[in-house]
Formats: C-alpha cells, structure tokens, sequence
C-alpha cells in the first residue's frame, strides 16, 4: 500500500464511526491540531473523534482536492479539503476545512502521523 492508499484507507476508517478503524491508520505518536483542540496520546484522540461521532450523527467525512506536496521513501505531506455532512441535533448539517495530513512510514506501513484540520470562516 504507498501513501495515496494510506489516506484513502485512512478516511473510509473515519466513515465506520470505530475508532479501533482508525488507530489501525495512525502511527502510535500521531498527534492532532483541531480548530479546538491539540490531542497528543491516542486516548485524547479517541476521545476526541467519538465526542465527534456522537455530536455528528451519520457523519459521512471526505476529502477533495487532495494535493501532495512532499513525498519521499519515509513520508508524505498532503493537503485537501475536507467535507462533513451528518445530523446535528437531529437535523441535517455540513461542514467544510482545511486539512493537512503527514504520513510516515513504519514497518513498511504508511502510518498517520500529524493531522492539522482548521474550519473554513
């Protein structure tokens, strides 16, 4: 699997709404910058990602306009455009940002490392 599967593999995790999904993505030291928040262990993440998923009902999250911009045998840097829709307080909502993804490779694996995702105003 190269980098561009990584983070395909990455964001059809993120859909399940289980989190056990999406660690299986990210490498052990990820670290993540929200609009709201900096979560750096991966029960700060965890946490984070199912307070998301019970707020967001049926959150259906993607990426558009994928970019990579750094790529080398060990890393790879993208940006995208994300996109949320889903119920919000029982009533259908949607979402857009900015992204930032650094992904590593371990073990032969393309791991997550560092997400950065900010609102757009």
């Amino acid at each position: 699997m190269g980098h561009k599967q990584a983070l395909e593999r990455y964001i059809e995790a993120t859909n399940t709404h289980q989190f056990t999904n999406v660690q299986a993505c990210l490498d052990d030291g990820a670290v993540y910058w929200f609009s709201d928040r900096t979560c750096s262990t991966m029960a700060e993440i965890r946490a984070y990602f199912e307070h998301a998923w019970d707020v967001i009902q049926d959150e259906v999250y993607c990426a558009t306009d994928v970019e990579w911009i750094a790529v080398d045998g060990q890393t790879a840097v993208c940006l995208y455009t994300y996109q949320w829709s889903g119920l919000y307080q029982g009533k259908q909502a949607a979402g857009s940002g900015r992204a930032t993804n650094v992904f590593k490779q371990t073990s032969g694996e393309w791991k997550l490392v560092h997400e950065h995702l900010s609102a757009l105003k």
